[in-house]
């Protein structure tokens, strides 16, 4: 029996990466064709596939690389490349600690890391991470060390989270010494007997200068006015309202107060007497003395600021987490929409892509017949509005591929302001604001341009074809207090506005603007999905989208995008130029029949040597059966084991590279990651023209 063709009813034996392993070509390794496989390490793979936890076997002194379907999520973007795959060319930013991991294994050594440290290389840019790691020997059948185990978790939420509280208990704890120390402070300032029955003060020397009595001033026969136009205005009716009553009850006699310095400064003082009697119960005497509590009360104060601000800071976690809960469901429903959208927009771009194809085909084979002509250009607009429809669907959804690149603004409006001119009209002014030097975005330019376009348009139907449009950059700073709630993180920014002056939006509908198919224009003039779309592209590219508006004074949409550190690309070369047709041969691997009749009879009337297959397990077979093409054009959602990434990476080792160009209407995050492509990815979305395939797969082919 073939190894792990009997899953046993373990799920892991029976999981992708136990089909990768099976149908992945190990006669380049070490270890050898499966079938020569020894038991030892037949059995430690099958451990290792069944365990949930992330783990990969480092095989050799190369150490290739072997994982479960675990680990493969922790990989990312190098799954699954990293299959069968030298470790340190699988990781080469952590290859050095990688190389002494093997080395001390294969000696018969272990070793395991807590919270370990390392820089990894996370779609391209350095990121920090922390990992429990352990690693072991594994013995070939002579018992001796051939081989690595390793488990791999991720701990980075957990130290952040765990320095986050520590720093928030160090700060809380100094807060409370201080806070503390100040409260348990207090000194005597004086001494006082006020005669009640002669109304006569007398006091100590601490007293006579608390109160700025002048020094030769006798003590035994204090003036009570000076005393009194020391008290703060404030406090002076409250003060004497506690003597009169101490007086008249006898209750001990407490009051807290501000007294006058000579500098005109005011300090806190506590001031604690009793009123004593004679047999007649008639007042006698008042005995009290004066405390300086200045810092205590300058604590409290602190102490209750402290209060409110920790008050203040519950609120606002407490919206904050509110706002994330919103977030969650509103993310959640996005979810359940982009499910149902893709899977739609496969199809029906597919659908599309059947009709576009014979129509253009109908074209050619028909050029002379104007009645043809007339009829194919008609049902091409009707295809091409379908396909925006579509388009615009996948974007609110978040589920459109983005292919981001380095620009800055300047590009941006040079790029779009010829198109928005002939969209807008000559009644209708731009107005464009830069920074001297604005930072740069790493976005899809083509999606931007298209979301500018579309809130331009929207502006000139609400100033009714007449007026000015602003269209601004700006480079800001966002602060927590700003990103509250809305999925970003405070930092730098470029701000792209559009603002018009036209009728403005009522309060009330302003929030329903970005849901799909909302639309105040009346009907036949707007799907409703132009802001949606705007909406999803820019939280797609991790940014955040704000509108304010009034009634009768106009709008302003706000785009925000976090700012790229990385320079500007040179420019590629325009697809335009390059030349239609060739001699090369092409693979077409596309499950749907009808779509790959015309795109296979079109590059053959161009010249192209064609090939087909029906999914990419024919396509491989046929490619490892030593067929030789220049180019795979492949569909990317296509049934069977053999996925098009997989067409991709075998295209990716040959010598050379064998180029290749995707088509699909929706690639359901297949090539991509967060419907991110990468630079060195080609998409061509359904539907399409034939010169727009033509020129995609020349550009291709000449890269």
């Amino acid at each position: 029996m073939q190894f792990l063709s009997d899953s046993h009813g373990c799920d892991g034996w029976q999981g992708e990466m136990a089909e990768r392993i099976r149908a992945f070509d190990w006669s380049h390794t070490e270890l050898g064709p499966l079938n020569t496989w020894p038991a030892s390490l037949c059995s430690a793979v099958q451990l290792m596939l069944a365990s949930p936890l992330p783990m990969v076997m480092l095989w050799g002194h190369a150490g290739y690389m072997i994982y479960n379907d675990a680990y493969s999520e922790f990989a990312g973007g190098r799954h699954p490349y990293l299959l069968g795959v030298p470790v340190e060319l699988g990781w080469p930013e952590v290859a050095e600690f990688n190389r002494d991991v093997v080395d001390t294994c294969l000696a018969g050594g272990t070793l395991s890391f807590r919270n370990k440290a390392l820089v990894l290389l996370r779609d391209g840019v350095p990121e920090e991470v922390w990992l429990d790691l352990y690693y072991s020997p594994v013995s070939n059948d002579a018992g001796a060390p051939a081989g690595v185990m390793a488990m791999v978790v991720e701990t980075t939420e957990f130290v952040i989270s765990e320095r986050l509280r520590q720093e928030a208990e160090n700060a809380y704890r100094a807060d409370n010494e201080r806070v503390r120390l100040a409260l348990n402070a207090g000194a005597l300032v004086g001494s006082f007997v006020w005669d009640v029955k002669n109304n006569r003060l007398s006091a100590d020397e601490r007293f006579a200068r608390t109160f700025s009595y002048p020094p030769d001033q006798d003590l035994s026969n204090l003036s009570q006015d000076v005393a009194e136009s020391r008290i703060h205005p404030d406090d002076f009716d409250w003060v004497q309202e506690r003597v009169t009553r101490c007086v008249q009850t006898g209750e001990p006699y407490n009051a807290e107060y501000r007294v006058r310095r000579g500098d005109g400064s005011y300090f806190w003082v506590l001031a604690s007497g009793a009123c004593q009697f004679n047999e007649n119960g008639e007042p006698l005497r008042f005995p009290g003395v004066l405390i300086d509590i200045h810092e205590r009360k300058i604590a409290e104060e602190s102490l209750l600021k402290f209060t409110r601000n920790l008050e203040q800071r519950v609120a606002d976690e407490v919206e904050a987490r509110l706002a994330a809960e919103e977030q969650l469901r509103q993310s959640q429903k996005l979810e359940s929409i982009g499910g149902l959208t893709g899977g739609v927009a496969h199809d029906f771009n597919n659908l599309l892509q059947v009709i576009a194809g014979n129509l253009h085909l109908l074209a050619r084979h028909e050029p002379d017949n104007a009645n043809v002509q007339r009829r194919v250009s008609a049902s091409l607009a009707a295809v091409e509005r379908g396909a925006k429809l579509s388009s615009q669907l996948l974007a609110f959804a978040r589920r459109q591929p983005l292919s981001p690149a380095v620009c800055n603004p300047q590009q941006i409006f040079d790029g779009v302001g010829e198109l928005l001119q002939r969209a807008l009209g000559e009644t209708i002014q731009i107005d464009v604001q830069l920074p001297a030097e604005p930072w740069h975005i790493n976005v899809d330019r083509n999606q931007l341009e298209n979301a500018i376009l579309n809130l331009a348009i929207n502006a000139r139907d609400a100033m009714k074809g007449e007026g000015t449009i602003g269209l601004s950059a700006a480079n800001v700073r966002l602060d927590s207090e700003f990103c509250a709630g809305k999925g970003i993180v405070p930092g730098e920014f470029v701000r792209v506005a559009v603002s018009d002056t036209g009728a403005g939006i009522p309060a009330q509908i302003l929030e329903q603007v970005f849901e799909p198919f909302f639309t105040t224009k009346a009907d036949g003039q707007g799907t409703g999905l132009g802001l949606s779309m705007v909406f999803g592209f820019v939280k797609q590219s991790g940014g955040h989208v704000e509108i304010a508006s009034q009634v009768g004074e106009g709008t302003r949409v706000q785009l925000y995008f976090p700012r790229s550190l990385r320079p500007v690309r040179d420019e590629a070369p325009s697809v335009e130029n390059l030349q239609g047709g060739g001699h090369e041969t092409i693979l077409v691997v596309e499950d749907n029949d009808a779509v790959r009749a015309s795109a296979v009879e079109l590059l053959r009337e161009e010249g192209y040597r064609v090939l087909t297959a029906g999914n990419g397990d024919v396509a491989m077979q046929m490619l490892l059966e030593g067929i030789e093409v220049d180019l795979i054009f492949t569909d990317v959602v296509m049934p069977g084991l053999i996925k098009s990434s997989d067409l991709a990476a075998w295209a990716k080792v040959q010598i050379p590279a064998v180029a290749v160009l995707f088509t699909s209407g929706h690639t359901r995050d297949i090539i991509s990651r967060n419907h991110q492509l990468s630079p060195d990815t080609h998409l061509l979305s359904k539907p399409y023209s034939p010169e727009a395939m033509l020129q995609m797969i020349r550009a291709v082919l000449n890269a």
